[in-house]
């Protein structure tokens, strides 16, 4: 009996399941850990921040913050002026409107006048009449009322053509109107966006470290905690050229100590150059609303030639403005990490001062 030849097995094929299944999850496992930190072990996460860097990283936020606020209150005095522009125009067009409706009316009798008379030939009617003598007088009245119809006609046609000039401005002032509002979005938007991050970079340090990074406001660590915390305590106001400087000088000492709050003119929080505006609105004196229009709106003075109550300006933008009270001191709103407070001039880039009083 020939012998039987078996065919030879397959080996069996192994299921991922058990222990194969959790070797190969972890092999994957490891490759993408591999892949996401590098072959050299270090990974994408964001590195950790010293408190020097996370200061520096926060005061240009501010700085930034600040261009964009002053871009925003800008944009706000434009869109407020057109505001009134566009309320005054509709004022003088429902005015003109009524004016209109009133020499229509005035029209509208004179042509009634016409059609009940029956609007006959003159020498038709001196013909017929009874009365030539009552005829020709009142045939004079007719000449006088159609100088009356011509002019009512002119005073309408004028009355149509400034509604339509009105209106033409309105629809411009309108545009304009609805360009500042898009541009006050766009700038307010980058401001709580510039903040936001601030905050969250504040917020990985130690109350301690919070303390010493946000001690100056904008500018230099150079000065110590206590140093910032003195500042907010400060001296008398020294004398001004004027009292109009002298007044300026002394609402801002009253200040000391206010919040600030971006776009804000007081009375209870101020930005930088809200602080300016209050100060001098309050001695009589009417400031532009920018830094970048205030520093025009006097006459410059040099750094050498600084009196109290002169605005110093900084920064290449022209972003940052204080009050300046003597001794090399201003008093300023500095960003939402400080109040109100008395600063050295030299703790930020100077750019220029100006006279206003």
């Amino acid at each position: 009996m020939a012998a039987q030849h078996s065919k030879p097995r397959k080996p069996r094929e192994r299921s991922l399941g058990g222990h194969t299944a959790v070797r190969t999850a972890a092999t994957l496992a490891l490759a993408s850990a591999a892949t996401a930190t590098g072959f050299d072990g270090t990974g994408n996460a964001e590195p950790q921040l010293t408190p020097t860097q996370v200061k520096a990283r926060v005061d240009k936020l501010y700085q930034e913050a600040e261009i964009a606020t002053e871009k925003y209150n800008g944009a706000k005095e434009k869109a407020d002026a057109a505001e009134r522009r566009l309320s005054t125009l509709r004022d003088r067009s429902a005015r003109t409107e009524r004016k209109l409706g009133s020499a229509r009316n005035a029209l509208g009798s004179i042509a009634t006048a016409q059609y009940r008379s029956g609007g006959l030939d003159p020498a038709l009617q001196l013909a017929l009449s009874n009365d030539p003598r009552q005829y020709l007088e009142g045939a004079e009245f007719a000449e006088r009322a159609g100088d009356r119809q011509s002019q009512a006609v002119t005073l309408v046609r004028g009355q149509l053509g400034e509604i339509e000039r009105l209106r033409g401005a309105t629809r411009v002032e309108l545009a304009s109107l609805r360009s500042r509002q898009a541009e006050l979005k766009r700038q307010k938007k980058t401001i709580t966006g510039k903040l936001d991050e601030a905050r969250k970079l504040l917020s990985r340090l130690t109350a301690q470290e919070r303390t010493l990074a946000t001690a100056d406001g904008i500018g230099h660590a150079s000065r110590s905690a206590s140093d910032a915390r003195g500042a907010l305590t400060a001296p008398g106001p020294a004398p001004a050229a004027n009292s109009r400087a002298a007044a300026a000088v002394s609402y801002a000492h009253q200040k000391l100590g206010s919040p600030y709050v971006w776009g804000a003119t007081g009375p209870n929080a101020f930005d930088c150059s809200g602080l300016v505006q209050a100060a001098y609105r309050s001695a009589g004196i009417s400031l532009p609303r920018t830094t970048y229009a205030q520093i025009n709106a006097g006459h410059r003075v040099s750094r050498s030639e600084l009196a109290p109550g002169d605005l110093v300006f900084f920064y290449s933008g022209i972003s940052h403005v204080g009050i300046y009270v003597g001794n090399g001191q201003m008093i300023h709103a500095p960003n939402p990490s400080a109040p109100v407070r008395l600063a050295p001039i030299d703790q930020m880039p100077f750019a220029g001062a100006a006279r206003v009083a």
